[in-house]
């Protein structure tokens, strides 16, 4: 049986299961729309967020981003775990104490203000949105190469199929559809890292390989990674280079975002008691492990495996020949997600660091530009740091005398999707990987567009603009509202602000300067009056996304950006890392403006006493 067709019985497998679910788990009322109707067990409910969590930033593009990366985005692993402590100890039970269906509505309560509820419905939708960009970039991943079509095709695919489940089966078919997906996609990411460790360290346990002997050398792997990265150019794949006070913001952005999203703590208020809650974190944080301690040695593996199919005999020999391409280049690079250009006309493909990468983009915006002269000059200052490139190699490999320019790109997203095929793993392996892939990103999907429906359904229109709203009508407000959000999100995913996986990290650089914070405040503080709140959310959210803006471009339209991630405007913070400092920007104005403005009533101080005492929640309410 050929790839294609065996891909085909495997994922449509998988989502028949997925469509089966949703149809017998359909929702039939608001309560089982918005939290599944409380009834969710714990164990369930944790694997049902663990494949919430895992997305596709997690499955498809994290290896990735840390294979290219190395130790500079080892802040992904540390960030987002460490991430579920703080959600499981400081927020999940204290938020299902509080028994309501939605984030904003916690805040419009606590905060006694339907401003302050708005606020945050704007803050979910601006974060859930930019988050969806990444998962819906990552579905036209996965589609197209399983599908062997372009990837915007494979978007336009993914989008319908998100469509046809999320908004039948609300909060109640997602988790159980999740369920099911996260059996998927935890089978699909292990197998073949398993099969993989054993090929090249000879040790089953990958997170074990990665610190095991590489087989083939007799060397610990890291250090024939180096060395291999050495031979080519690169940067130590174990060595930092990034700012410290940028990594360090970066991973307490990452931290505090992952408190602070939104689709992710409303899963806790699915299950039925407050102790559920600590309980399904905890069970959460198991089953995210067995994924999160895996991907550095798939990681490390996958750049390996990328290395020594392009340099067979080793890099201080010939590359591989264009006629020799194994299969698996011609499929990705029908994709559009990889390519192979012949520089130098040598009928090789040389695969190095040449310096040259502002060169090549100035040079290809110059082609876009249809400008001559600019043409020209681009090409001249690409043609001279390729050479320079090429002569630092010469000394190690005499065939790099005559390299013109780095002739292999390879897209971070592709890497563990492509890794069973460029580890010439079986047929059944790779379609595996196929369906995990979509498994992931297909959930995460699900849960974004059920927050963001629940916050203009619920908190939105019910909660402001008609509270006389039938259950019906506001169900219906609900899958109208995740349908234009499945729209925004998939036209906005055709062009992203960056792999998904920093697509997302954007989105928790929001979530941790504006949610998070209010959430702190809100539990924790009993002076913290609305007027403070809505200021800190305000300044936190708008100054976080001035930042993001200025360097992703307006509206992630690239060619309006000022500043790069290269070269940022402010000691060295990159935008991703941006949101721990809009969070500091968040509790300080709040502080401030509440010392200068009227006490919180007696009322709301009895509020959040009770709230501080997880214990005696009853069912969510929200009516």
């Amino acid at each position: 049986m050929d790839q294609f067709t065996l891909n085909l019985i495997v994922v449509g497998a998988t989502f028949a299961l997925y469509f089966g679910i949703a149809i017998w788990a359909r929702a039939g009322s608001t309560a089982e729309f918005y939290a599944a109707g409380g009834g969710v067990h714990p164990v369930l409910n944790g694997m049902a967020t663990g494949a919430d969590w895992m997305s596709a930033a997690s499955f498809i593009s994290m290896a990735g981003i840390i294979a290219f990366g190395g130790y500079d985005t080892s802040a992904y692993l540390m960030g987002w775990t460490g991430g579920y402590v703080l959600l499981a100890m400081l927020l999940a039970p204290y938020l299902r104490k509080f028994g309501k269906f939605t984030v904003p509505e916690f805040i419009g309560d606590r905060f006694y203000s339907g401003t302050a509820r708005v606020i945050a419905v704007i803050a979910l939708l601006i974060i859930s949105i930019t988050y969806v960009i990444g998962q819906m970039s990552g579905v036209g991943v996965a589609f197209s190469r399983f599908l062997e079509v372009k990837a915007s095709t494979g978007l336009y695919i993914g989008a319908a199929i998100v469509f046809a489940y999320a908004v039948l089966g609300g909060m109640k078919g997602i988790t159980y559809t999740q369920v099911a997906q996260y059996v998927v996609l935890i089978i699909a990411y292990t197998i073949p890292a398993i099969f993989i460790s054993l090929n090249l360290t000879g040790n089953p346990i990958p997170p074990l390989g990665l610190f095991s002997d590489a087989t083939a050398t007799g060397t610990p792997l890291l250090e024939t990674l180096n060395g291999l990265l050495a031979d080519l150019g690169f940067k130590s794949y174990t060595a930092q280079s990034d700012n410290t006070l940028n990594l360090f913001l970066f991973t307490v952005s990452l931290m505090i975002g992952t408190a602070g999203l939104p689709h992710v703590i409303v899963r806790f208020f699915t299950v039925p008691k407050v102790a559920d809650a600590r309980s399904s974190a905890g069970w959460a944080l198991v089953f995210i492990a067995l994924l999160y301690l895996t991907a550095p040695a798939v990681a490390a593996m996958a750049r390996v495996n990328l290395i020594n199919t392009f340099f067979p005999n080793g890099p201080q020999n010939a590359p591989l020949a264009m006629a020799d391409t194994p299969e698996w280049v011609d499929n990705w690079t029908k994709t559009g997600l990889l390519k192979v250009t012949d520089l130098n006309g040598d009928g090789m493909i040389q695969y190095y660091n040449d310096g040259a990468t502002k060169q090549a983009t100035a040079l290809a915006d110059a082609k876009k530009a249809g400008d001559e002269a600019a043409i020209a000059a681009a090409q001249a200052a690409f043609d001279e740091a390729a050479a320079a490139g090429a002569a630092k190699l010469a000394a190690t490999n005499p065939q790099a005398a005559s390299w013109k320019g780095n002739e292999l790109t390879v897209n971070n997203d592709i890497m563990v999707l492509a890794n069973p095929e460029i580890a010439r793993l079986p047929s059944w392996v790779i379609a595996l990987v196929a369906a995990g892939g979509l498994a992931a990103a297909l959930s995460t999907a699900a849960g974004l567009l059920m927050a963001i429906s629940s916050a203009v359904s619920h908190d939105l229109i019910k909660g402001q603009i008609n509270p006389s709203i039938s259950e019906k009508g506001e169900l219906m407000a609900a899958r109208i509202s995740m349908a234009v959000a499945i729209g925004v999100a998939t036209w906005l995913g055709l062009n992203p602000p960056g792999f998904a996986a920093q697509t997302v990290a954007l989105a928790f650089g929001l979530a941790a300067s504006s949610i998070f914070p209010a959430l702190m405040m809100g539990i924790f503080s009993k002076k913290v009056n609305s007027t403070g709140a809505i200021a800190g959310m305000l300044a936190g959210l708008i100054a976080t996304v001035v930042y993001i803006f200025l360097h992703k471009g307006w509206f992630f339209v690239a060619s309006t950006a000022s500043f790069s991630d290269s070269a940022p405007l402010f000691l060295g913070i990159k935008s991703t890392a941006f949101g721990a400092v809009g969070a500091l920007i968040n509790f300080a104005v709040a502080f401030t403006v509440t010392a200068m403005t009227r006490p919180v009533p007696a009322n709301v101080v009895s509020l959040v006493e009770s709230i501080r005492v997880p214990k005696g929640a009853g069912a969510a309410t929200g009516h």
